[in-house]
């Protein structure tokens, strides 16, 4: 299987000389094409600080990040700039949809920037519209879509350029538990489906349990990984029970 993203003892410290606070400690794992993975830990584990550096948004103090095949801690801003453009997609908290544009022109916009054809556009805006329930509300805009509707269309937009890796930041945070389901039953579909390789930070057990691996930080460090088998609810009890082992998640 293809490898995507590679981390070989990436370590990242804060501060100055004398004083300096080392958060993460050389963390090291894989991302293989067509994962989904979920980075779990208590509060002050390090989980945004270890996403902000494999998604290139910050740099490690020391270590490798390989990702499609390229160091990305040696890469200049520019090129940095389309790496971000071309292999990643992002899911936040914040939904960041255009309130000028209808749910279509949100989900294509990426593909626009790209000048692509506009009916090879709209005809992969309805497919992704598909597997994420947004078919029928394409024409709407975002102040007409509830808070689960914003974030599946901008989990769609993630996923409109088939980005090597989709990076998520407790893309559940900001919704209910019926919200929740529906964004993460569409992302499993589109891991499924879509062969979308997928890595979230959520601090919630059952947000984890869509996820086909677990990894669990604590103290700058991972000190597990939980594989799925085959029942949700089964994958979802071994992450309670190690993150109560480690003193729970926060």
């Amino acid at each position: 299987m293809k490898e995507i993203l590679k981390l070989k003892d990436v370590s990242k410290e804060y501060g100055v000389r004398g004083f300096r606070t080392r958060v993460l400690n050389n963390i090291n794992f894989t991302v293989n094409e067509g994962d989904f993975i979920s980075i779990m830990g208590p509060s002050g584990a390090g989980k945004t600080t270890l996403l902000n550096l494999i998604s290139s948004l910050d740099k490690p103090t020391k270590g490798e990040i390989i990702l499609d095949g390229k160091d990305i801690t040696k890469i200049k801003n520019k090129d940095l700039s389309n790496l971000r453009r071309d292999k990643i997609g992002f899911i936040f908290q914040d939904y960041n949809l255009l309130d000028n544009m209808n749910l279509m022109d949100n989900i294509a916009l990426p593909l626009a920037l790209g000048k692509k054809k506009t009916k090879d556009i709209e005809n992969k805006v309805i497919n992704i519209a598909e597997i994420f329930g947004l078919k029928e509300h394409l024409k709407k805009y975002p102040y007409e879509l509830s808070g689960g509707q914003k974030q599946r269309g901008a989990a769609a937009r993630a996923l409109i350029t088939d980005p090597k890796v989709i990076f998520a930041d407790e893309p559940t945070g900001a919704l209910d538990s019926r919200s929740s389901s529906d964004l993460l039953e569409s992302l499993s579909r589109a891991n499924k489906e879509e062969k979308a390789t997928i890595v979230m930070v959520t601090h919630d057990a059952i947000t984890a349990s869509y996820s086909n691996k677990v990894y669990i930080l604590s103290d700058g460090e991972i000190k597990c990984q939980l594989n799925k088998g085959e029942s949700r609810k089964e994958f979802y009890g071994k992450i309670i029970d190690m993150l109560a082992s480690l003193g729970g998640a926060k």
